[in-house]
């Protein structure tokens, strides 16, 4: 159906929006091509056929781009328009979606139960599941669709209660009804009422979907005995199944029992790969991700955007910069598309390794950034000493809109504590109850860092004791050190006395001891740092040797050296 109409002013909101999403120079070359060369005349199949088609390859954003060349030419096309919600909710564009929904009641299209399930659809993936019930209750006409698209709004908003009134009035449920219920259950970590649901599903509508749903649950919610159980019981599973089972055993660090899963597998396919590579990486086993990747392409199959994501974490995690850049050659080379979650795990691999130079290139290409990107870049400076940039990109992510996480604020005090920034680092600590944010006991151990280093020993001590929660080792080591570094033998007297009250001198890690050994031997109190080496000789803690490096005809040799 297409309603043409002479009144521009109608879209103009619309029209604004729009445009100022093709500031991109991929999005203008886009804009400029589907108006002067590829099909300036098409008919609405032909709009469809490429809004659809973007939607499909993940570019929501070229899916409105084609929808404003299509208002340009003053035509409202009520077949596309779901679609483009669809590209809004991708998007989490709520300006966009309700600049949409304000042009579809204008031209009486409101009233379409297409369109009105995806407003629903749209406002509830956009965090307004108020704007999502209104539209709904506002609706002459609902399908089963509308009341599943409702219910999955509640359920990804934790409103249980009603998303359960709404199933329990439902005269006709499909499959996805089911489904929706079971996963919005056990995503909420409800798995005993998910499988009671799961239970009552009609055996006409338990498919492998609703099987997997459920084992899918279970997993989410690291529950791999019930996942095991039901695995088992499945009269035929999917691919996806099998990828879950992987995963969850992976969540549980179980590594042998999602190994053996991944040899369980009949037919092998790239999601499968992608779940055993992944979740070695994620496990730190970064040497066997990459040897399985190495094995998945010898079996003849092509990495996508989640395998590449994937490797390229292992290779900064290892430092492997010739290889990353051998992977990121891989990608061009196969034309993958560089979504979000590429061009940050490139970011990610280049500052890691060193490469900052070129992290920072991409970074600056980059047309969306979201806090991964901003957190790799500012966490590379912080590792490789450049304190300053550190702090220069903290302060443009925060003239940027974008709310910095826990990971950002970690990584900028680690800057100013590596750096000696002493004041900026209690500024931005200070910044984390603007945002929000409470303070771990990681973010206190890189201030008690970042004072201990600047010979703030009694600031660094009385902090740890207005701390919120007991501090651990880490935090105790970095005062010790910096006791060690300033020679303050006398705050050393005090800690010894708290870690003794604590206990903590007795979780058996003989790094308090060394370090206290150290700090009298350094201010010649040879006879309390004796007495260090009795208690650690008597408890029976192991003294680790030393080792040094020195070059013989450029060939690193360890030699082992009892130095402690």
């Amino acid at each position: 159906m297409v309603l043409s109409r002479k009144q521009h002013e109608v879209g103009k909101h619309l029209h604004q929006n729009l445009n100022h999403l093709s500031n991109s120079n991929l999005l203008k070359r886009n804009s400029e091509f589907y108006q002067t060369k590829a099909y300036p005349d098409a008919d609405p199949p032909s709009w469809s056929y490429f809004i659809r088609k973007h939607l499909s390859q993940n570019s929501p954003r070229e899916s409105l781009v084609v929808y404003n060349q299509i208002r340009r030419k003053e035509e409202y096309i009520l077949s596309v328009v779901p679609l483009i919600f669809k590209a809004c909710a991708l998007l989490s564009s709520l300006s966009y979606g309700k600049a949409l929904h304000g042009e579809s009641i204008k031209f009486g299209a409101d009233f379409d139960v297409m369109i009105g399930t995806s407003l629903i659809n749209m406002y509830a993936k956009c965090n307004d599941i108020l704007a999502s019930r209104k539209v709904f209750d506002y609706m002459p006409k609902r399908n089963v669709v509308t009341l599943n698209a409702m219910i999955g709004g509640y359920l990804k908003h934790k409103y249980m209660d009603s998303a359960s009134i709404l199933f329990d009035q439902m005269s006709y449920r499909t499959e996805v009804t089911w489904i929706e219920m079971i996963k919005g259950l056990a995503r909420n970590g409800d798995t005993v009422k998910a499988r009671h649901l799961f239970n009552k599903v009609p055996p006409e509508l338990k498919n492998v979907v609703t099987w997997t749903v459920m084992v899918d649950g279970y997993t989410s919610n690291r529950e791999m005995e019930a996942a095991r159980d039901l695995f088992e019981e499945m009269p035929q599973r999917n691919f996806f199944v099998w990828s879950s089972m992987i995963s969850g055993y992976f969540k549980r660090c179980d590594i042998k029992e999602a190994k053996a899963m991944f040899d369980r597998i009949p037919v092998r396919n790239l999601v499968n790969w992608n779940a055993l590579i992944s979740g070695y990486v994620q496990n730190g086993l970064c040497e066997k991700g990459l040897e399985a990747f190495g094995k998945m392409q010898a079996e003849k199959f092509e990495p996508d955007e989640i395998t590449f994501a994937s490797v390229l974490s292992a290779c900064a995690q290892l430092g492997l910069l010739d290889s990353g850049k051998e992977i990121h050659s891989m990608i061009n080379h196969n034309k993958i598309k560089l979504n979000q979650f590429v061009l940050n795990a490139l970011v990610d691999m280049y500052a890691k390794c060193g490469d900052l130079t070129h992290a920072r290139s991409i970074f600056e290409e980059m047309g969306i950034r979201d806090n991964a990107s901003w957190n790799a870049m500012i966490s590379g400076f912080a590792i490789h000493g450049q304190c300053k940039e550190a702090l220069e990109f903290f302060s443009r992510l925060e003239s940027s809109n974008k709310r910095p996480d826990e990971i950002t604020f970690l990584s900028v005090l680690s800057a100013c504590a590596h750096g000696g920034y002493v004041d900026e680092g209690l500024q931005i600590f200070s910044e984390m109850e603007k945002y929000a944010l409470a303070a771990n006991i990681k973010h206190y151990g890189c201030l008690v860092d970042l004072l201990g280093r600047a010979g703030k020993l009694k600031e660094a001590y009385d902090l740890i004791k207005r701390m919120p929660f007991k501090p651990n080792d880490a935090v105790w080591g970095a005062l010790l050190g910096a006791c060690r570094i300033h020679g303050d033998t006398n705050l050393v007297e005090q800690i010894i006395i708290e870690l003794g009250t604590s206990n903590s001198l007795e979780s058996g890690d003989d790094s308090h001891y060394v370090l206290l050994s150290n700090i009298y031997a350094a201010s010649d109190r040879w006879e309390r740092a004796e007495s260090m080496r009795v208690v650690m000789a008597n408890k029976g803690i192991p003294k680790s040797p030393g080792r040094s490096s020195v070059m013989l005809s450029n060939t690193e040799q360890q030699i082992g050296a009892n130095s402690r």
